[in-house]
């Protein structure tokens, strides 16, 4: 018993030192703040991810709880639609879809089954959604009226050569900084990873890959929006 108790001490050590590594290597974009020169190609940036009115492709989902000293790990595909919102499809450890809209969420269960969840007591959720879909749609503007944003050119972790970059948002919406004490996406072409850095010290990691650009979603992609 006393070598099972070790063992589950050392876990949670590791985990806990884990969690702090990797935000500490996250943490470098914070040194540099959008100047002339970079918020230029900030912007560049932005008008590149708002090329595609329609983006697909697959997530990752790490959730660290830092309290528990354990994470939580999800998978399943995601859909960013312009004129809709955007839905996180989860597929494991169990199946469900998340449509986020302009002022609603509604959930989706096998069999067809879905719930409209009331916009109050969820603001800070739709904000945090607001500023994903913001990126995904170039939207540099409101990203400047909301956070601070720090930007840098090639960073590490990307594979699109030159493309390369790492977004860093400290927020000034009293919403989202009530659940997000910072935010870093990286990518090139297209957005590569998220993390968020959570006022209650857990961390929110999402590594998102096989984009894909439709020129419509099909008809079961649009149904996940519809109102039941």
């Amino acid at each position: 018993m006393r070598h099972i108790g070790k063992i589950g001490v050392s876990a949670c050590l590791m985990l806990f030192f884990l969690n702090i590594t990797l935000w500490a290597q996250e943490e470098e974009v914070f040194r540099h703040p959008l100047n002339a020169e970079t918020t230029e190609a900030f912007k560049a940036t932005c008008a590149r991810l708002a090329e595609h009115p329609f983006i697909k492709g697959t997530f990752e989902q790490e959730k660290i709880l830092s309290r528990l000293n354990r994470s939580l790990k999800s998978e399943g595909n995601f859909i960013i639609a312009d004129r809709f919102g955007m839905v996180w499809e989860t597929l494991k450890p169990f199946p469900s879809a998340l449509a986020l809209g302009k002022d609603y969420l509604i959930q989706s269960r096998p069999g067809g089954q879905k719930n409209i969840i009331s916009a109050q007591g969820n603001e800070t959720f739709l904000r945090l959604a607001e500023v994903i879909s913001a990126v995904f749609s170039g939207q540099a503007q409101g990203l400047l009226d909301n956070f601070e944003v720090y930007y840098t050119i090639g960073g590490a972790g990307n594979t699109v050569g030159n493309t390369a970059w790492e977004l860093g948002l400290s927020p000034l919406n009293r919403a989202i900084g009530s659940f997000a004490e910072k935010i870093i996406m990286k990518g090139d072409t297209a957005i590569r990873s998220i993390y968020i850095n959570e006022q209650n010290g857990d961390t929110t990691i999402y590594l998102l890959s096989n984009h894909s650009y439709p020129a419509e979603l099909n008809v079961n992609e649009r149904s996940l929006f519809a109102y039941p």
